[in-house]
């Protein structure tokens, strides 16, 4: 019946696409097959366990507006994790008011260390000297000028002071220097076994110069003492400020106005105990 089919269907065909009939039949059952082929390639192959894109882990966690104010992108800056100092912090810190304290002492320190010997001379007054060289190769050119200490050692040795030149054309410059200072300085040629050595004898301070130089100590003792009540009146006043805002609790200002006026007590007896201990060395002298 199939072929009778077949040949009944052929006939219909327009001319030049006519089969044979068994041609026909042979042909069905690959036809139907190539039909499943093509609906098999049409339709989209759905992989089993689809593979994501990314490699990151999925977030379960849905997103709202407290996660979306905390997330980071790649232009956030950085986070810190040192400590944010708080008030009460503020209050008990006393390193500004200390390294104003520490200032102040070196400062005089270094003012009645050049009042030694009766205030009349001292090492480094001989070395703050302005000597005024010539420059090489040029007799009338214009010249320069240099500490003492930049051009010789100045060695002190009792009441003689060796100054120690780098060579031997900077004495006579030194000479000059050391002559025309307002110490009433008498400097000694360099012997023939010292070329670079001029002796400075020292003379002795007299009553005049001895007073000259209690008066600036004393005036040196009212700076650094100044200097301390300054530092705490700014400690003082930082704390006042946290006290009106009411940032820091009242037990708290007060243990740090009580640690403040320590700090200040302890730097007051320092300053009059390195003015007490120069004071005997000119007095002595």
């Amino acid at each position: 019946m199939s072929r009778r089919v077949a040949t009944s269907w052929s006939k219909q065909l327009p001319q030049g696409l006519h089969c044979r009939a068994g041609a026909l039949s042979r042909v069905q059952a690959p036809a139907a097959t190539s039909y499943h082929l093509q609906t098999s390639l049409l339709t989209p192959r759905i992989p089993s366990s689809p593979r994501p894109f990314s490699t990151s882990p999925a977030l379960h966690k849905k997103s709202g507006k407290a996660n979306l104010s905390h997330a980071r992108s790649d232009s956030s800056p950085p986070v810190r994790d040192a400590h944010d100092s708080t008030p009460t912090d503020d209050a008990f810190d006393l390193s500004t008011m200390e390294s104003q304290i520490l200032k102040a002492i070196e400062r005089l320190s270094h003012d009645l260390a050049e009042l030694r010997s009766g205030g009349r001379l001292s090492p480094e007054g001989i070395e703050k000297l302005k000597v005024t060289l010539k420059t090489t190769g040029s007799a009338q050119g214009p010249k320069e000028t240099h500490r003492v200490g930049d051009l010789a050692q100045v060695i002190p040795k009792g009441r003689v002071v060796s100054v120690v030149a780098g060579d031997e054309e900077y004495i006579k410059p030194l000479m000059t220097a050391i002559q025309a200072s307002p110490y009433s300085l008498t400097p000694q040629q360099p012997k023939p076994d010292s070329p670079t050595t001029i002796t400075v004898p020292i003379p002795p301070p007299t009553g005049e110069s001895r007073k000259k130089a209690l008066d600036a100590a004393k005036k040196a003792e009212t700076t650094a003492t100044q200097a301390v009540q300054n530092a705490r009146a700014a400690h003082q006043k930082k704390l006042r400020a946290l006290e009106v805002g009411k940032k820091v609790r009242p037990d708290d200002v007060n243990k740090a106005k009580k640690l403040m006026d320590e700090t200040a007590k302890k730097g007051q007896e320092e300053v009059k105990h390195i003015v007490d201990g120069a004071r005997k060395v000119l007095e002595s002298t």
